[in-house]
Order: structure tokens, then sequence, then C-alpha cells
């Protein structure tokens, strides 16, 4: 049970998550209403995203000043990870949009900006897959990673703020805790937070582990 217990906190945190997410009462706000509900999910999966992407660049940053590949490995499997909360905060962004603002896909910058932005980290991983060489591969992809969460970060938080975008808190509109962030939705909003980054940390783990059991399947061979 070493080293287990952020496991186990993980999964009851989104086990908490799901249940209190969909029993517990929330504030009636208009135009929202029960779809505050994804509060606990959408905005938590991006930071998340975002946690385990800032992980994977220093990891990139480690692995420039090292040169160990375990860093390059932690590297890529952690943006592995943010990939997956980017695609699945878009996901339950555009449901979420369905109900409030009328369409999936409104264009609103937010929205374009994450999909751009995951773009980059979509080319990270077919640029990782064009070299044979692992340190060829491990020093220019570490540079790309580098620049790539460089370029995300102003596209999701920088550039809606400066334009008309329907998201709280952005495009002049006032955040949720100018609306009701009150105390309930924060009982679950703030571990929920916790709970999606330790899963994806523990996902980049799990894959870390897959990648040196081949790794060595293949020097045996």
């Amino acid at each position: 049970m070493k080293g287990a217990w952020w496991k186990i906190t993980a999964i009851l945190l989104l086990a908490y998550t799901l249940i209190g997410g969909l029993l517990m009462d929330v504030p009636r706000l208009d135009i929202l209403n029960e779809t505050i509900r994804n509060l606990y999910f959408h905005v938590p999966m991006w930071f998340g995203m975002i946690i385990v992407l800032l992980a994977s660049m220093v990891y990139s940053i480690k692995y420039l000043r090292n040169h160990k590949l375990e860093d390059d490995l932690w590297a890529s499997e952690l943006a592995n990870s943010g990939i997956l909360f980017g695609i699945l905060g878009i996901v339950t962004g555009m449901i979420w949009a369905k109900f409030t603002w009328g369409s999936a896909w409104s264009g609103d910058p937010k929205q374009n900006g994450a999909a751009g932005g995951l773009m980059f980290y979509f080319a990270y991983i077919i640029l990782r897959g064009s070299f044979k060489d692992e340190e060829q591969r491990a020093r220019i992809s570490a540079i790309f990673n580098i620049f790539a969460f460089a370029v995300f970060i102003p596209l999701i938080f920088v550039l809606p703020r400066l334009t008309d975008s329907l998201h709280p808190g952005n495009g002049g509109n006032p955040g949720f805790n100018a609306y009701d962030l009150d105390s309930k939705l924060r009982l679950i909003f703030y571990p929920a937070i916790i709970g999606w980054t330790l899963i994806g940390v523990w996902f980049a783990q799990i894959r870390v582990r897959m990648r040196k059991i081949e790794n060595q399947i293949l020097e045996n061979e």
C-alpha cells in the first residue's frame, strides 16, 4: 500500500465529485439552471489539463538540462494526459454550450483558442513519432513541448479576455464568483480539481511503466 494513498484519494475525490455533482443542490441562476453542474466536470478537467501540461513542460526542461530519457518519457506521457483532458474538456464544454448558448460550437474565442492549442499538442505527438533516434526525438520534442505550452496559455487565458467571449470572466463578462460560486459549489469544485489532476498523473504513471516494460522487452529480443 506504500505510495498508494494518493491514488485512493483520487478515486474517492472523483466518486465524491460524481455523486455530489449530480445530487447536491446548486444555485438556480438565469440561463444556467441545472447545467451549472457541469462546473464540477468541465472546468476541473481544464485545471487538471493545465497542471499536467505544466508538469510535462517542466520534465522537458529537466531533460534539456540533464539529458535523462526518463524525463523525456514523463514529459511525453504527461502531455498525453493533458491532451486527453483537453479533449474531454472540449466535449463537456460543447454539451454545456448547447444548453446555455444554444449552439455546441459558436466560434467563441476560448473555444477556438482551446482547439488551436490542442492542435499544437497533436503536432507534438506527430513530431515524436517522426524520429527513430531516441536522443534526437527527446531533444527536439522537448523544445517543441516548451513552445507549445508557451503558446497554449495565451490562447486560452489571455486572448479571450481581450476580445468578446461568452465565457464567464472573459470579454467583460463577470466570472462565477460574481454570480454565485457559493459554499455549496466550492465543496465539490475544489476537490474535483484535485481529483482530476491526480487521475491525470496516475494515467501518466501507468503509461510510463508500460513504456519501460516495452523497452525492456525490445532490448531483450
